[in-house]
Order: C-alpha cells, then sequence, then structure tokens
C-alpha cells in the first residue's frame, strides 16, 4: 500500500493490556514502533483496549474528558487492605449525578495475589469499591469483572453491599469458595439497592456445568482437583437457587461467579470489548484503515468467546480491512483463522518467561515482523 505516489498505510492498533507485563496503550505504541522500523512511512492510530478485565478503568479515563480517579482502601482478594480506586465519569442527561466505573481486577483480581489462593480468595474489595462510589452519590454504575482471583460466586462482593450469608447454625460462612460450600440461607433485606448497573464481561459462560465458572476458570485459580472442581460446581449451583438465578444465563460464570451475584442484584451484563470499543470509536477508525493490529497477552481456546482479539477481528471482517494478530503466547488450542498473520511474543523471545520480562521489546519485534509479512503478502499479489 506504501510506496511512491501512494499514501502512507493506515494502521489501527487495538490491543488488550498483556496481563502482568504491559498496559493496552503501552502495548499498542510498542506494536507502533516496530512497525515503524521496516515501515518508516505508516499512518498510525493507537486504540488502545479492555473488555471488563485489567485497564477498563484506564480506557474510559483516556476516553472521557472531566473524568477523576478516586482513591479507596479496601480488601483486596487476600484479605489484606489494599489502595485501589475507582473512577467518576461527569454528568450526562442519563447519569445526573455521573457514573461510576469499578473494575475487579483493581480490587480483588489475580494480579493482587502472590500466589493462588483457590478456597479463601475472595471479592468483597471490589463490593467495598462499589459502596464507596454509591456514598459518593453516582446514579450508574459501569463494573469490569475480568481477571478474577476468586471462585466465591460473588458473596464477597454482595455481602460488601448488605447481603449477609449464613451456615447452618445461622453464623455468618467464611469468605472465598470455601465458605461458599457452606452457605445455607441468603438474606438480601439490606442490599444496598441497585441502580442503573451495567457489567463488562470478556465470557459468556454459565455459572455451572461444563462450562462452568468452577471447570473453566477454577484451575487458573488454583482449583485444580477434580473432586474440589464438583465440590464448588455444586455450592454454585445451591448458591443459585438460593438466588432465584437461572445458571445457565450466559455471563453469569464470569469472574467465579461475580456476574450470577450481579445480575441478581440487578445489574445487566453486557460484552465488555463492545462497549469500550463504541466509547472510543473502534469500528469507524477501522472503517478508514489499511491494516489493524491487535493482540492479547495469551491468545488460546477461550479468546474467541467475548476476549479483545476476537472482537476487533470481528469489526474488522465487517469493514473488509486485514487483521493481524500479536500476542504474548499462541496455544494449540487457540482458532487464528481470522488474522492475516500473527506474531507470539513467547516464540520471538525464545521462553514465556524472557517475553514477558520485556514484555515492550518483544511487542517492537512483533511489530517489526508483522509489518514484513505484510510486505512479503505485497509483493506476492
Amino acid at each position: 500500500m506504501s510506496g511512491v505516489g501512494r499514501r502512507p498505510r493506515r494502521i489501527v492498533i487495538a490491543p488488550d493490556s498483556f496481563k502482568g507485563s504491559i498496559s493496552a496503550a503501552d502495548a499498542a505504541a510498542s506494536l507502533a514502533q516496530g512497525w515503524a522500523e521496516v515501515e518508516h512511512d505508516a499512518d498510525f492510530l493507537l486504540r488502545p483496549m479492555a473488555d471488563g478485565g485489567e485497564g477498563t478503568v484506564a480506557a474510559f479515563e483516556a476516553a472521557v474528558d472531566g473524568a477523576k480517579r478516586h482513591s479507596v482502601i479496601v480488601d483486596g482478594p487476600a484479605g489484606e487492605p489494599i489502595t485501589s480506586t475507582w473512577l467518576w465519569l461527569p454528568p450526562t442527561p442519563d447519569s445526573p449525578s455521573g457514573t461510576a466505573v469499578v473494575d475487579l481486577a483493581s480490587t480483588s483480581g489475580i494480579e493482587l495475589l502472590d500466589e493462588l489462593r483457590p478456597w479463601d480468595a475472595d471479592t468483597t474489595g471490589f463490593g467495598q469499591a462499589i459502596a464507596a462510589a454509591l456514598d459518593a452519590g453516582v446514579s450508574r454504575l459501569v463494573l469490569g469483572i475480568g481477571s478474577s482471583a476468586s471462585t466465591d460466586g460473588g458473596m464477597g462482593l454482595l455481602t460488601a453491599l448488605g447481603a449477609r450469608f449464613l451456615d447452618r447454625d445461622g453464623e455468618q460462612v467464611a469468605p472465598g469458595a470455601a465458605g461458599l460450600c457452606d452457605v445455607a440461607s441468603v438474606h438480601l433485606t439490606g442490599l444496598w439497592p441497585a441502580p442503573d448497573v451495567r457489567v463488562l464481561t470478556d465470557v459468556t459462560n454459565p455459572l455451572i456445568g461444563e462450562r462452568g465458572a468452577a471447570a473453566v476458570f477454577g484451575p487458573q485459580k488454583g482449583l485444580t482437583d477434580p473432586e474440589d472442581i464438583r465440590a464448588v460446581d455444586a455450592a454454585l449451583a445451591r448458591l443459585a437457587e438460593l438466588l432465584r438465578l437461572d445458571p445457565a444465563h450466559p455471563g453469569t460464570g464470569a469472574a467465579g461467579g461475580a456476574g450470577a451475584a450481579l445480575v441478581a442484584w440487578g445489574a445487566t451484563l453486557t460484552p465488555g470489548a463492545g462497549a469500550v470499543a463504541e466509547l472510543i470509536d473502534l469500528a469507524d477508525a477501522i472503517a478508514e484503515a489499511d491494516v489493524v493490529i491487535t493482540g492479547e497477552g495469551s491468545f488460546d481456546g477461550q479468546s474467541g468467546d467475548g476476549k479483545v482479539p476476537s472482537f476487533v477481528a470481528g469489526l474488522a471482517a465487517d469493514a473488509g480491512v486485514p487483521v493481524l494478530l500479536a500476542a504474548g503466547r499462541i496455544t494449540p488450542d487457540a482458532e487464528t483463522s481470522a488474522f492475516a498473520a500473527s506474531a507470539s511474543l513467547t516464540d520471538l523471545a525464545g521462553s514465556g518467561e524472557a517475553a514477558q520480562a520485556d514484555a515492550a521489546q518483544w511487542l517492537r519485534a512483533a511489530g517489526a515482523a508483522l509489518a514484513l509479512a505484510v510486505r512479503e503478502t505485497d509483493s506476492a499479489g
């Protein structure tokens, strides 16, 4: 596309963050730097993305004028106090007192743990941050629930909002999946009334079963024994009964069942990538592009189910624009047919550890590799 007598190639770069390694904004910048080493006159438009997980607050903060962060001390996923933030967005006709954006990743996220805690990690801190935003008087909540550390069915967050979860003796159960397995009754009379609540999620999994929270996401959080997974799955099923919730509802399995808890509270689940893309006008940007690059830390068999790369690839397909993938790793079960070319940082660096140690360097290498791949395609055509 670029060359004598032709305008510079327009490239939209819209990756998610690479969890624990680099933010979406820095990942996009690094990819652009690498591409520019091969194609010096390329025209870049950086549109860092998020899907409800890590980076969601940052995406809204960058896109909305007048956004303001508020600090809050909450109980982290291990129960220890941590300092987090929630984001205030200015009033609109639909939200006269402003909107609060709160993400679970920064309050109860897996990256906040030094080691996995499958039985006692919980979502209490997320609920405390939500309560702080409600105390400030906001009329709308936007909640990102990716990157959870726990499988507590959202019990912790609802407890922070005034619910009570009791065992057979009428005592408050312990935090986390351990306490979830002991729940005999749920009391919601003290629960904070839900305002307009929109929940951004990157998955459509149901609460229970083979595609449920315990079976699919539990192992990522340290829940690996098949008997333990079955026990937690049964506890989640019992929780759904107590909350009078359909456990097959898409997205209720998100964030270890926090999606279910929020639906029970009165929230609406919505695809996170779509909401962020709308906010940053990504579809219009892609429509004017010659090439799109997207990516995430691990592109695997779950990436086709609401994650940023698959969503961006869909927008590119609708616009008839080729899309490229850069990922920290690309697993054998990943479906990559939507991408004209792909680059794995792990392959480029020689190991996952090396790639994570300097993600920016290897993202630059990936940008250059993708530029060369497109150049070769141009030459062949």
